[in-house]
């Protein structure tokens, strides 16, 4: 089971709703419990939940920790573009970033000598117009692909990567047990082709 989550969300810029909004915070929550059901940031060293020795094998830090905290930021193509550029060197929005805060075993194992403290995981930015196009373009509804961009940017907090095939089938996996939880179908089936004028 995840620790308490604190979740500091700030709407930037876009035209988010309410729904939207509850939306995300949900996914985030799946996403972490996801997370901790397959074993992410997984420590030897760590003492269960519960507290109880017998079971040894440790634990997952998302499990010990007090807390957990994670950003999300709902923004625009214009704020996400000027992130994207400076960060990752692509002079263009994309749908989600995430600024992972454990990003070696270092950070891992500066928290485990501080377990006491919040275990801060990074931040996630959305941006509104390019999630919306995608949307449209994919047949999906927008809270859906909101969804799905949230797991998918929280996945990537707890250690999750895409960067070659293995790494890849194991984040899409995860992603589709966690999204069916949630009654969102497979992100990554195939689009059925479209008439474009009659939209079916």
């Amino acid at each position: 089971m995840t620790a308490p989550l604190d979740l500091d969300l700030d709407v930037e810029a876009g035209n988010w709703t309410k729904a939207d909004i509850d939306a995300i915070e949900n996914a985030v929550r799946a996403a972490l419990d996801g997370a901790v059901r397959d074993g992410a940031l997984w420590e030897e060293d760590a003492a269960p939940a519960d507290g109880t020795p017998d079971q040894g094998d440790g634990a997952s830090l998302l499990s010990i920790a007090p807390v957990v905290e994670v950003g999300v930021r709902l923004s625009d193509d214009a704020s996400v573009r000027i992130l994207n550029r400076d960060y990752r060197g692509k002079d263009s929005p994309t749908n989600v970033l995430s600024f992972a805060a454990l990003e070696s075993a270092d950070d891992t194992a500066a928290f485990m000598m501080s377990s006491d403290m919040p275990l801060m995981l990074g931040d996630i930015v959305i941006a509104r117009e390019t999630c919306e196009r995608e949307a449209v373009e994919q047949n999906k509804t927008l809270i859906n692909h909101l969804v799905h961009l949230t797991v998918h940017g929280t996945l990537h907090l707890v250690g999750y990567d895409h960067m070659v095939d293995d790494e890849a089938e194991e984040m899409e996996e995860l992603e589709r047990q966690i999204l069916a939880a949630l009654g969102i179908d497979d992100p990554y089936e195939p689009i059925e082709d479209q008439d474009i004028e009659t939209g079916q």
